[in-house]
């Protein structure tokens, strides 16, 4: 438990996170970068996100911090206690540090990012000592099907 958020199983994991996969797809279909997020609060979607820098000339439109601001919106408050997000790349260390500041409780990703991933592959946001917030992390969910679409997405640049 994390916040209040009961860790999910593996089957609601992959569903939640199928559902990122295909705001990731809407992304790739307006030459976007192929990110996707979806915000879950009791078992429910709640706000949908994915990346919308280039459509929006907007360097913080990124799938998460679409996903956030529409998820505060509907809930009336900044705070997201109690939420989980699935998104299909390790977030960055910008959408990490809005995922803290928020108060997500969970955040569940797909593929690894070893550039600029904030939850391990480049470094860890939340081991930094002095933190308030520790959201329960769950990596590798449709990994390979996150994966490949990025990786598609950028043989299709060259």
């Amino acid at each position: 438990m994390c916040d209040g958020f009961a860790f999910m199983d593996t089957q609601l994991d992959e569903k939640f996170m199928a559902e990122a996969l295909k705001e990731a797809e809407k992304s790739a279909n307006f030459d976007e970068v192929p990110v996707g997020a979806v915000i879950v609060k009791d078992g429910k979607i709640i706000a949908r996100g994915h990346n919308l820098r280039e459509r929006k000339n907007d360097p913080t439109a990124h799938a998460e911090i679409v996903a956030v601001r529409k998820a505060c919106n509907k809930l009336k408050s900044w705070r997201l206690e109690g939420c989980a997000i699935y998104v299909t790349i390790e977030p960055c260390s910008m959408c990490a540090g809005t995922l803290l500041w928020s108060r997500v409780a969970r955040i569940v990703y797909g593929a690894k990012d070893p550039k600029g991933g904030a939850l391990g592959s480049s470094y860890n946001l939340f081991e930094v000592k002095n933190i308030n917030h520790h959201p329960e992390i769950t990596g590798g969910v449709l990994e390979e099907k996150c994966s490949t679409l990025m990786t598609s997405f950028f043989r299709s640049k060259r």
